[in-house]
């Protein structure tokens, strides 16, 4: 009797895993579906909202039901982003350059957090004695409250570029340690039998089938939300730098702007993080439907 048949796998289990685990050592994915015309005009409905939540915003501002003290209104908003771009403010800055520190900022401690994520995921998630050593560990780790590092962050590292890369790195290292954990245990044990019999080594097992099924939805929010609170220890610049000077001058218009372009940059940033993910799990029939 075949081996495969001895560990439960039918023959058509072993041809649907078999062209899973070469299309994925081949480095050719399945293509993703096209996105169909009434699915692309649902994308544009989207947009119907926010449009006509600006535009009642606007009509309150101009009645003076919603006071300029209070809130300003969307054309304020964009006169401010307009003159932050082409003028270099003594107090501020641009516009552009603060949004180029604070992503500079966030892509280096968003990366070096996902990378030391994936590894420590790959040591508790395969090694029982790495899961007993380090994931107490980064379980309690994970329930400090960012807020209540800042003091220690200072006294630690000081005022500098550090700590903001470091609150950056912290809130996007523990989901995607819990998510790659979870993920490399849920992978289909079907897989690893399937591995066993085409003769892969352990290194490529990993890469070429733990890591690929077990690949989360990443989020970029929460480590913008840190990139925030990193930017009001002492910056110098940033969008956070922004915001903390528009405060000290009561400046509203200003710290809109600043919310604004953090929203505009999370959004971007999610849907780029998105469409890799899409087209690195194109072979998973369940992924990006």
């Amino acid at each position: 009797m075949p081996e495969t048949a001895e560990k439960g796998l039918n023959v058509r289990d072993q041809a649907e895993l078999t062209d899973t685990v070469v299309r994925s050592r081949g480095g050719v994915l399945a293509a993703a579906r096209p996105p169909t015309r009434r699915r692309r005009g649902r994308r544009w409905h989207r947009l119907i909202s926010p449009v006509a939540l600006v535009g009642l915003w606007q009509a309150a501002s101009s009645t003076g039901i919603l006071p300029a003290s209070k809130l300003v209104s969307p054309a304020s908003i964009a006169h401010t982003a307009y003159t932050l771009v082409v003028t270099n403010s003594p107090t501020y800055g641009t516009l552009q350059e603060s949004l180029l520190v604070s992503f500079e900022r966030w892509a280096v401690g968003f990366s070096i957090g996902i990378i030391i994520a994936v590894l420590l995921a790959v040591v508790t998630g395969l090694s029982r004695v790495g899961e007993t050593v380090a994931d107490p560990i980064l379980q309690a780790l994970r329930s400090i409250p960012l807020l209540g590092l800042i003091p220690l962050f200072i006294v630690w590292f000081g005022i500098g570029e550090l700590p903001k890369v470091l609150f950056v790195m912290l809130s996007a290292l523990f989901p995607m340690y819990l998510n790659t954990f979870a993920g490399i245990r849920g992978v289909d044990s079907k897989l690893g039998e399937l591995g066993h019999v085409l003769g892969l080594r352990r290194s490529e097992m990993i890469r070429h089938i733990v890591l690929p099924g077990a690949l989360p939805q990443l989020s970029v929010i929460s480590s913008l939300l840190a990139l925030v609170v990193g930017e009001q220890i002492n910056a110098t610049s940033g969008l956070g730098f922004m915001i903390t000077q528009a405060q000290q001058f009561l400046d509203n218009s200003v710290i809109m702007v600043a919310l604004i372009v953090y929203a505009i940059l999370g959004l971007f940033l999610n849907g780029a993080v998105r469409l890799l993910q899409r087209k690195a799990l194109a072979w998973r029939r369940d992924f990006g439907q």
